[in-house]
């Protein structure tokens, strides 16, 4: 597959990839979109307006039925305890999750095997990837009804701002490679046609091109945008520099997620498209899932997930530390109390919104710079690159100029000069061949002071205002 999308697609005519976009459209939406998605939508508009105490009890019920199939069907978990019986279901969660060691990356990583559920037929697993933020991505396999599970977190949010059906027509930047690296002419886009999706590609953003973009925005119908903050700021500033930005109104909301929302980005994206921007927090291994409320809150959806945080930093009002995910629909792979890598603050007091449950005041999740070409192209989300890179334990780019970038790899055992070919080429096709890239293998990546280090630092492509 990733030979066809590395030679023949790019060679195919406009007509022809719009095509299959429209064809991988139809079956993302059916996959996604399915009888669970509806059930667990309607169920979870419900419980929106549920007590904390009603939220902690859908928590409780859902927590006893994953431990009790992960005793049983889990090799990993085998061992665990029962859950706690507590009448009361915030002190039977905590118990419960008290005699649970919580589950490093690398534990996982190393045997990934032993938390597969053996009583669901592997024809029914779908296989995915951790995002490789850091250049370590880790095997994921889940359902189909875990994965409409989130997607309906992600739209009773979605239904909550005025968007009601997945079919509206909408303006998507993501990683995929869409267009052609080499393209060097307009449309750097491509259509859904069954999804009445346009799909911006993220890799051929130039100033001049960007101006493009620009028009075509304005061209295309679409009720709502989507995608990384990162791209969708830079359109957006170009939007304001060109005096061009949509008319407010016309789009009804703007939904960010898989990195960190900042406050400049919000600011220029809801000033250039004349509408909100509502944040997501999530990620692949299906541990968690916040989102935003009118507050600019992110709200655990507790029906889908627990967070715990492990306290370094308390006050009266907030809890401050490295987060615990604990996916409740994810029966194929469980991973319970996973340490996801990310730092959150947790509210303390009621949010002003006036939904119960716990909410977060923010998630210290992905903030990368970007990767400048020769070109003059700014290049975010790299971390696609690294998704089938299971040789490589962590990865950092670093750049001091446009002619070339340093990729600091950590190899794992099983890293030989074919890893390092496939990885150089993944990020061939997404930065081109002007770029010089040099490998350096290391036994460590120095982390910055919270702990994390970035994928891309960049002193030409620094990510600012």
């Amino acid at each position: 597959m990733n030979r066809f999308y590395d030679t023949i697609y790019p060679a195919l005519p406009i007509r022809a990839q719009n095509l299959l976009c429209s064809i991988a459209g139809y079956r993302r939406y059916r996959q996604r979109f399915n009888a669970r998605f509806r059930q667990r939508l309607a169920e979870w508009e419900e419980s929106v307006g549920a007590s904390a105490d009603q939220l902690h009890e859908i928590q409780r019920q859902r927590l006893v039925a994953l431990v009790e199939r992960a005793r049983a069907h889990v090799p990993h978990y085998r061992e665990l305890a029962p859950p706690d019986s507590h009448a009361d279901p915030r002190e039977a969660i905590e118990r419960t999750l008290a005699g649970i060691a919580p589950l490093a990356k690398s534990e996982y990583r190393d045997r990934p095997e032993d938390f597969l559920a053996r009583d669901i037929p592997r024809g029914a697993l779908h296989r995915g990837q951790t995002s490789g933020t850091t250049g370590t991505a880790l095997p994921v396999r889940y359902t189909l009804g875990t994965l409409a599970e989130e997607f309906a977190t992600v739209w009773r949010m979605r239904r909550s701002c005025g968007v009601r059906e997945p079919s509206e027509p909408n303006i998507t930047f993501n990683g995929r490679i869409i267009v052609p690296f080499g393209q060097t002419r307009p449309p750097f886009w491509r259509t859904n046609a069954y999804g009445r999706q346009t799909l911006f590609s993220i890799y051929h953003m130039t100033p001049e091109n960007l101006r493009e973009y620009v028009t075509a925005i304005h061209d295309t119908p679409a009720t709502y945008v989507q995608g990384y903050p990162s791209a969708i700021h830079l359109v957006a500033r170009t939007m304001l520099a060109e005096g061009r930005p949509i008319p407010p109104g016309r789009l009804k909301a703007v939904f960010t997620s898989s990195e960190s929302l900042l406050a400049f980005q919000r600011e220029t994206i809801e000033k250039a498209f004349g509408a909100p921007v509502w944040d997501r927090y999530g990620m692949s291994e299906f541990g968690a899932s916040m989102t935003q409320c009118a507050a600019g809150r992110l709200h655990v959806d507790m029906e889908f997930g627990i967070v715990e945080v492990e306290p370094t930093e308390e006050t009266d009002d907030a809890v401050t530390g490295p987060l615990l995910v604990t996916g409740l629909g994810q029966y194929a792979m469980p991973l319970l109390r996973y340490r996801i890598g990310d730092v959150g603050t947790r509210s303390r007091r009621p949010c002003s919104c006036g939904r119960a449950g716990d909410v977060f005041l923010d998630v210290d999740g992905r903030v990368e710079d970007y990767v400048l070409t020769p070109d003059g192209r700014l290049i975010g989300r790299l971390d696609h690159a690294f998704k089938e890179q299971f040789d490589v334990a962590e990865a950092q780019i670093l750049q001091d100029d446009a002619r070339a970038i340093d990729v600091l790899v950590v190899p794992r055992a099983s890293y030989t000069s074919a890893s390092e070919r496939s990885l150089v080429h993944e990020l061939r096709i997404r930065l081109g061949h002007e770029i010089e890239i040099r490998t350096r293998q290391l036994d460590s990546i120095p982390r910055e002071a919270n702990g994390k280090f970035r994928l891309v630092k960049s002193r030409v492509g620094r990510l600012g205002p």
